[in-house]
């Protein structure tokens, strides 16, 4: 008899157990589950303030229709626009970003901003981050088309004023620095350097120091980029992604669509994994008394050739 009750006890304990199991379970989907909607839905309303389309439209140079989801190459500009009060700004950062999927490869190509070539719509040589000063977006991407004899299917444009904002947002970056400066009253020594958003940004805009020119100044924009994307990524940042979606929603503009960034880091994600990156040789010069980076006819077309293999066109 007391072993018949012995089992009814242990039989109702396990199901308490199941229970209380199964709320906890529940419980804790339910609450994951809002988390994963709250942040799913406060990164598509980011990026629905983030988009603005080219008022062109397709690039003339694109023959047909470009499919994401039938994973096709395609290109993207990169532009750190320095925009300040009463100032429509210079595009101080331009890399061309080809993306392809077949040979799971991307190419990084930084044009230097003093880049001698013409200014399309306006008919003359210039330097080509002057474009943005003129025309915007629009024409930029156009001047960029008709330098590298490609197309430039979507754009990503970062206000670096602003940057610090997304910097500070998601708690600071940290850095390897490979040359000793000051600029703008902050000291910048040799060595690992933890930056919050005003430093990262003056940081990421010296160049007259580094020997290397605008090389070196871009080489620094890059290493905050990716380092935002490393802190963005971690887990110490996902409590805070409201101040880091509020900050990329006003600093970041894009032609790309909330569906398009779902598709591509579906359908592209293997080729991030093999990133090379390119720069445009050339040399400085003085023209009229005006500093420019010449780039010869003969890496023009080395470029051209390999950027069009990589978007096979």
């Amino acid at each position: 008899m007391s072993s018949r009750i012995d089992k009814n006890t242990t039989k109702k304990k396990k199901r308490k157990w199941l229970k209380i199991l199964i709320f906890t379970f529940v419980f804790l989907f339910l609450i994951v589950g809002g988390y994963v909607y709250s942040v799913y839905n406060s990164l598509s309303t980011a990026v629905d303030t983030m988009h603005e389309p080219l008022e062109r439209g397709k690039s003339e140079k694109r023959t047909k229709e470009l499919s994401f989801k039938k994973a096709e190459p395609f290109s993207v500009l990169l532009m750190g626009v320095d925009e300040r009060k009463g100032d429509r700004g210079r595009s101080d950062s331009l890399i061309v970003l080809t993306i392809n999927p077949n040979s799971n490869s991307v190419k990084m190509l930084s044009i230097p901003r003093d880049t001698r070539t013409e200014i399309v719509g306006k008919g003359y040589e210039d330097k080509i981050n002057h474009a943005y000063a003129f025309g915007g977006v629009d024409m930029s991407i156009a001047t960029v088309e008709n330098f590298l004899d490609i197309p430039i299917d979507h754009y990503v444009q970062i206000n670096m004023e602003g940057f610090k904002d997304i910097v500070d947002a998601v708690g600071g970056v940290t850095v390897n620095n490979d040359l000793n400066f000051t600029y703008e009253g902050t000291h910048f020594p040799k060595g690992q350097l933890n930056l919050n958003g005003e430093k990262a940004l003056k940081y990421s805009r010296m160049r007259y120091e580094d020997p290397r020119g605008d090389f070196g100044r871009q080489a620094r924009q890059r290493q905050i980029i990716q380092a935002v994307i490393k802190e963005g990524a971690s887990l110490s940042t996902l409590t805070n992604y409201g101040d880091i979606f509020k900050a990329l929603g006003s600093n970041v503009k894009t032609s790309l669509k909330f569906d398009d960034m779902v598709t591509i880091q579906s359908k592209y994600k293997a080729a991030s994994k093999d990133m090379t990156q390119e720069q445009v040789k050339g040399k400085g010069s003085k023209i009229d008394g005006v500093y420019y980076y010449i780039v010869p006819e003969e890496e023009k077309s080395r470029l051209q050739s390999m950027l069009k293999k990589q978007l096979e066109i």
